[in-house]
């Protein structure tokens, strides 16, 4: 196949699955305009429509979709076997993919990457914070992060973590204010910072175990809602509210004196984080060091 067919099956490629023009430009370091060319003439070297076109959307026609799924993962596993080659190299190289949470990020790649990268100097790697359940194979990434429950079964799962226990925080001041709630019934008395959960269509849940064993969730209101336990974390540390977040992630605001936990004794562990990825999938060099470095190791 001529280069120039393969540079437009490329950038059709590439803007069929992020279904915008300008983020696809953006992943592949061209203009927006250069690629609407490239993609036009594709169709009318083919005389078929590809793509339909709105000033705000982009989706592939029948014609369109069924390249997408015919010759993309054709295109996917020419990159996968090129990518192998890089085995005869002395070290390897290649891009990797993750999409995780931000907990995830903190907690078990951030204390491990630099060290990684550093042995590693042609592996670059793209970690894509995103709370819901994403799809890895259509969404084109190496692997993603998920506590060990929640891992499909047609995945492969590498622990890389231990178990998390999660924790309702609060700062000083916030105490000062209102005092500290000994049983999780009293939250319905406080100001708790809510967490968006895009995979449950709602807030999370905030999960406790009873002394006696059973568990209890709890549906919590106040004035503010985040997308992620950073956030939520820093709103707690600035003494808007209380926060429930994995007990790792606040521990040395703990520390620090900046956070205090409360209902420790109804703190609820939940299986640990696993990077997880499809089995029926080639992996790279650089993919098997990188889950060989981010394994957990008790």
């Amino acid at each position: 196949m001529p280069r120039d067919h393969i540079n437009e099956m490329t950038a059709f490629l590439t803007v069929a699955r992020e279904r915008s023009f300008t983020r696809a430009a953006a992943e592949l370091g061209v203009t927006p305009s250069a690629l609407s060319h490239t993609v036009r003439g594709l169709e009318e070297r083919l005389g078929l429509r590809l793509l339909s076109r709105t000033t705000r959307n982009v989706a592939t026609t029948d014609a369109g979709e069924r390249l997408l799924r015919r010759v993309g993962p054709l295109l996917e596993q020419v990159s996968a076997e090129l990518d192998l080659i890089t085995s005869l190299r002395e070290k390897p190289a290649g891009s990797l993919r993750i999409t995780c949470t931000d907990a995830a990020i903190e907690l078990v790649f951030r204390p491990k990457l630099a060290e990684f990268l550093r042995k590693y100097p042609d592996i670059h790697v793209e970690l894509s914070m995103d709370y819901a359940f994403v799809d890895i194979v259509s969404e084109r990434f190496d692997a993603g992060v998920r506590i060990g429950e929640s891992v499909e079964k047609d995945m492969c799962a590498t622990r890389i973590g231990p178990d998390w226990r999660f924790c309702v925080i609060g700062s000083p001041d916030y105490f000062d204010r209102c005092p500290a709630p000994v049983m999780p019934r009293e939250l319905g008395n406080h100001n708790c910072i809510n967490m968006r959960m895009t995979t449950a269509g709602g807030n999370l849940r905030w999960e406790f175990r009873e002394p006696k064993g059973r568990e209890i969730a709890l549906r919590v209101s106040g004035q503010t809602t985040f997308s992620n336990s950073m956030l939520v974390l820093g709103a707690a540390i600035d003494g808007i509210g209380l926060g429930y977040v994995p007990y790792d992630l606040a521990k040395p605001y703990i520390e620090a004196g900046k956070l205090m936990e409360v209902l420790s004794d109804w703190s609820l562990e939940c299986e640990g984080p696993y990077l997880y990825y499809p089995s029926r999938r080639l992996h790279s060099p650089a993919f098997a060091a990188f889950v060989e470095a981010m394994r957990y190791r008790s």
